[in-house]
């Protein structure tokens, strides 16, 4: 495994994490301890859960796999705030009566003293940025939180958060958590550039755009695969022209010779500015796929096709999309 920097931290980690949104819902603890395993042995050691999934349970299921196997100190554990905790109405968002409740609860959670990488998961317009940030700052002296992070933050309001902090001197915001994926390229636009002046680590969510883009979906009859987010939602939330894209990536990827989802994750950790790409495995036969990603080499041809289906800063939206281009 060949590590990357995590930003500003000097912090080493996988350029796969693992993400654990399906612990304790559609992945049981059993099968879950299984997918961490396989992670650690392939040389991956970022983990990133967050305390609203499946109402803490994944949170729970990672810190009785930490306390059990002693791997504490073997991996980067990210986890996050933001989300209505109870129907108590200040029970949810980024304020410092939320905060301090929630890491206590995190860590309570997954058994640990210390959270390495906190994320504040959605922005909050009603609480000002210097709250967020001096809270923080108070977790940071106390030695639960050791890095501040946002995730899906747009880019004025990561900006007003940097300077801000340099304003108040506070800890800032060392990473970003935004999606991202060939069908999804919007972060390009101003998110990228922002992160890359001011050294702001981008770990990268969706690379599979929901499993669009894991060679998975066919379409014929809009059938999903058993036991993916789309069936079990009843939701396509994805028009009929990126079809036609999917497709293309499918194509790709054979000439490749790998699966269209290590394609899709490798092809992510290709553009510059983004430091990983978070997976979200449901079984232990998907993490040892996706974990291929980090090891497929793609040339400058190979990326300017892909910009050809979907240049950079861009939606998906044109229903005249064609073959893969050569």
């Amino acid at each position: 495994m060949t590590y990357r920097v995590l930003g500003r931290t000097g912090v080493k980690v996988s350029p796969i994490c693992l993400g654990t949104m399906n612990f304790g819902g559609r992945t049981d603890a059993g099968e879950a301890a299984k997918i961490l395993d396989a992670h650690v042995e392939a040389g991956g050691n970022f983990v990133d859960t967050a305390n609203v999934y499946n109402d803490g349970r994944s949170e729970s299921i990672i810190g009785d796999w930490l306390s059990k196997n002693d791997k504490r100190d073997r991996v980067v554990l990210s986890t996050k705030v933001h989300g209505r905790r109870s129907d108590h109405v200040n029970d949810a968002g980024n304020h410092r009566w939320h905060i301090v409740r929630e890491v206590e609860a995190s860590l309570k959670r997954l058994k640990t003293d210390r959270i390495d990488l906190y994320h504040i998961h959605r922005p909050d317009a009603d609480t000002p940025i210097d709250q967020t940030l001096r809270a923080l700052d108070d977790l940071v002296k106390q030695g639960k939180v050791l890095y501040a992070a946002s995730s899906t933050f747009p880019a004025w309001e990561l900006a007003e958060a940097h300077f801000v902090a340099r304003e108040l001197r506070t800890i800032r915001f060392d990473v970003e958590q935004p999606p991202f994926n060939i069908i999804d390229r919007r972060i390009e636009q101003e998110v990228l550039p922002f992160c890359r002046r001011y050294g702001v680590a981008t770990i990268i969510w969706a690379p599979l755009a929901r499993g669009r883009l894991a060679g998975t979906y066919t379409r014929g009859g809009r059938k999903f695969p058993k036991g993916s987010w789309y069936e079990s939602t009843g939701k396509s939330d994805f028009p009929s022209s990126q079809w036609p894209l999917m497709e293309a990536v499918d194509a790709l990827a054979d000439e490749h010779g790998v699966s269209s989802s290590r394609f899709s994750i490798a092809w992510c950790l290709h553009i510059p500015g983004v430091t990983c790409a978070i997976i979200g495995p449901r079984t232990v036969e998907q993490v040892k796929d996706n974990l291929g990603s980090a090891e497929v080499k793609l040339d400058t041809a190979t990326l300017e096709r892909v910009d050809k289906l979907n240049p950079p800063g861009e939606l998906c939206r044109d229903p005249g999309l064609g073959a893969v281009p050569r």
